[in-house]
């Protein structure tokens, strides 16, 4: 349907730059209006959903089954999850608070009600979290040689070399700031760990008492490790370093007392796209500004006064529901130091080193394989490394003509960003799209952008006001009997080290009409062009948030009619309430829908009258679940779709995704039977959600063979492809299959 007809909303004009300062295309969004049945009750609160995924992060950190360096991994990212979560979350709602604006989300509380539950939740999961460190972590690597010592620990010879390391190189780059009425209270860097220190003046001059801040300096690691000749692992923290030596800093001053804290600010970047000329350094701009924005946390260890606590929180501008006391180390995300290293193999998972994928093996020639057949990818299980062969191969080509290619968040990896540059030297047509507010990347992507451009690839920064995080490369060669366009499409981004520890879905293809969107996508994100359009792809922010919404009505519209019907969904948050209402409506009808949401998910399952007929559940396991698979069974004629968008609203108003079909049946069968179908089986790391938000494991069943879908995908990486997965029950081998029959037809 078209804005205008009877049935739809028109969104008003939404005005899309092709570039600051260039001319604007306009687009409308076209979405069903409907007059909703459904009310708060039948929401789960966005942020504690959040929480509620960090918690189960948290519960593989505490899971005694799991090796003991894999449970510190798990506490790091607890903390540096958390990190973000106040960064960019709870400042966002302590700025709804401030502002004029009053109103409710979809599970109807306000932000001040959402701040106070968040909070609330936040000092129950930061309590466990360093429990957990006391009370398990530590003891755990204590008996297994690894240690955190204090300086007063140390005996003579690892307390003079302590001395040595901190004259050498920590004392040269430490600034000690007094705060008085000619020194004002420091700037303190966003995630920064400082040290306040009580002082007092000598009685020559009245005895008075001083504050001052010692900032512990970030170019030097967190954690000291000790010289040893043996296994040993032993670190000293660096803040409890300078703490020895703070009488050095201040000779003549009486030390009263010093206590370490740290401070989190809103991270958000703020820029006016409309009054922008220069994208680039605009982001630069604000990147700067990011360092210094407002306060939104204070941590401070255990034996902080009161006083001094109440101070930095004046001094910051918050309040006592924005202060955490903290009875153990300040910065845990820099502990992640003990869990790398070439050491304690027996405390970490088992090694697991990928290979390529079955169709790629001993098939040199990439284009000739990519022509005989699409070729699917499972990563991490696949490896990586073929992605990266195929952009040095079209670099090297003489027969490519233009690589294309979308950058998300590479890492700056000198393989992609090289092959990319020696295809300028080679007389090839290079252009990369790159989304330079990939949030905490932004500076990496600039530095690597500019090396782009100095090389002689075209670089766009895509369309202002829309992050690009559809993850596509377009190869157009020369082929003997015709020009031929070659794609890589994925769920993940182009970066090798997150390609190791994030499951994603890579696929090639030369399918004519997916090339032909690819080159048309391209053209709108770098030229001057209204949406075309696609064949096959499904593109936000144009079309993919309606297609999904029809795609789900069919199953329903299918189930109303006596037709087998059913939806199966795997992603990272679902939020969109247009799109949790059409599930709603969808189990209304009868249709059975299995999710797989690794995060947030805002749906409410098991609802009676609502959704009965919809299951929730999440995978935290060794690595990251990230790849999106959308599965509809169509009466019989199932489509799979594929992509890099969940179903939230800043992944269907805010962004250039796509999502795209599996064309090839046996490639379909695949994702069903494997991808799927394994992760629904998960007895070991699956958690299932409740109507009530909470999450709880799977209970194990005597006489049934546990599953561990990451396990099960590494045994078939290295076993080869079964036909179909299977698992043992109380009465006998089960096939688990979502389709079937193969389908070697496209769909119609």
């Amino acid at each position: 349907m078209l804005p205008g007809e009877a049935g739809v909303t028109e969104i008003p004009k939404m005005e899309i730059a092709i570039g600051p300062g260039r001319s604007y295309n306009r687009c409308y969004i076209s979405m069903a209006e409907k007059t909703s049945p459904f009310g708060p009750k039948d929401f789960l609160n966005r942020e504690l959903s959040w929480l509620e995924f960090n918690h189960r992060v948290l519960e593989e950190a505490l899971n005694k089954e799991n090796p003991l360096l894999e449970r510190v991994k798990f506490f790091c990212i607890v903390a540096s999850n958390l990190d973000e979560f106040f960064e960019v979350r709870v400042a966002g709602l302590k700025q709804k608070i401030e502002s004029e604006v009053v109103e409710r989300s979809v599970d109807g509380w306000t932000a001040t009600e959402t701040f106070r539950a968040v909070t609330r939740r936040v000092r129950r999961m930061v309590e466990q979290q360093y429990a957990c460190w006391r009370d398990m972590l530590v003891p755990g690597m204590q008996e297994n040689g690894i240690r955190m010592l204090f300086c007063q620990d140390l005996d003579p010879g690892d307390l003079a070399w302590v001395e040595e390391f901190y004259h050498s190189q920590v004392r040269p780059v430490l600034t000690p700031l007094a705060i008085d009425p000619s020194h004002p209270f420091p700037q303190l860097l966003n995630k920064s760990l400082n040290i306040i220190v009580q002082l007092q003046t000598a009685e020559a001059d009245g005895g008075k008492r001083r504050l001052a801040v010692v900032q512990v300096p970030r170019v030097l690691p967190r954690l000291v490790k000790l010289p040893r000749n043996d296994s040993r692992q032993d670190y000293v923290y660096l803040g409890r370093v300078i703490t020895h030596h703070l009488a050095d800093l201040f000779p003549g001053m009486k030390i009263i007392g010093s206590w370490l804290f740290r401070v989190t600010r809103n991270s958000e970047l703020y820029i006016d796209v409309e009054e922008t000329v220069n994208f680039l350094k605009a982001v630069e701009k604000e990147l700067h500004n990011r360092r210094k924005g407002d306060a939104v946390r204070l941590e401070v260890e255990l034996d902080c006064p009161s006083e001094i606590r109440a101070q930095l929180l004046d001094t910051l501008k918050l309040t006592d529901e924005d202060l955490y006391i903290i009875d153990g180390p300040l910065n845990p995300v820099r502990i992640m130091a003990v869990y790398e290293g070439d050491h304690s193999p027996e405390l970490r998972d088992v090694p697991f080193v990928s290979s390529l994928a079955r169709p790629l093996r001993d098939r040199p020639d990439l284009f000739a394989a990519i022509r005989e057949s699409d070729i699917l990818m499972h990563h991490p299980y696949e490896s990586f490394r073929s992605v990266i062969d195929f952009l040095e191969q079209a670099a090297e080509d003489p027969n490519v003509l233009a690589i294309k290619q979308t950058l998300y968040r590479t890492g700056g990896d000198p393989r992609i960003v090289g092959a990319l540059m020696h295809a300028v030297r080679n007389g090839k047509q290079v252009t990369a799209v790159v989304e330079l507010k990939a949030r905490f990347d932004e500076a990496n992507n600039i530095l690597w952008a500019r090396r782009l451009e100095d090389a002689g690839v075209h670089v766009v920064y895509g369309l202002v006001g829309f992050k690009i995080h559809c993850k596509m490369t377009l190869a157009v060669r020369r082929d003997p009997d015709a020009i031929r366009r070659y794609l890589h499409l994925s769920t993940g981004n182009y970066n090798p080290g997150t390609a190791r520890l994030y499951t994603d879905i890579g696929l090639f293809t030369c399918h004519p009409e997916m090339g032909e969107d690819a080159t048309n996508l391209f053209n709108l994100l770098t030229g001057l062009c209204q949406f075309p359009g696609m064949r096959r792809f499904l593109v936000a922010p144009f079309e993919l948030h309606s297609r999904m919404v029809s795609l789900i009505e069919r199953e329903a519209s299918h189930a109303l009619q006596g037709l087998p019907a059913r939806i199966v969904a795997k992603m990272n948050a679902l939020v969109d309430q247009q799109v949790i209402e059409a599930l709603y409506r969808a189990s209304q009808a009868g249709v059975k829908i299995e999710l797989i949401v690794r995060g947030i998910c805002c749906l409410r399952p098991g609802v009676p009258g609502v959704s009965e007929n919809i299951t929730v559940r999440s995978i935290v396991d060794r690595f990251l679940e990230h790849s999106r698979i959308f599965y509809f069974e169509n009466a019989c004629q199932p489509e799979v779709f594929v992509g890099s968008a969940d179903w939230m609203p800043r992944n269907f108003f805010g962004r250039i995704e796509v999502v795209f079909p599996i064309l090839d049946g046996r490639l379909r069968e695949r994702i069903t039977s494997e991808m799927v179908a394994i992760p629904l089986s998960d007895t070991e790391k699956a958690r299932v959600l409740a109507s009530d938000g909470s999450y709880r494991r799977m209970p194990r069943k005597r006489g049934v063979v546990p599953i561990r879908s990451q396990v099960e995908f590494i045994k078939l990486a290295n076993e080869g492809p079964r036909q179909g997965f299977k698992k043992k029950t109380g009465s006998g081998p089960i096939r688990v299959k979502l389709v079937p029959r193969p389908f070697d037809e496209e769909p119609s």
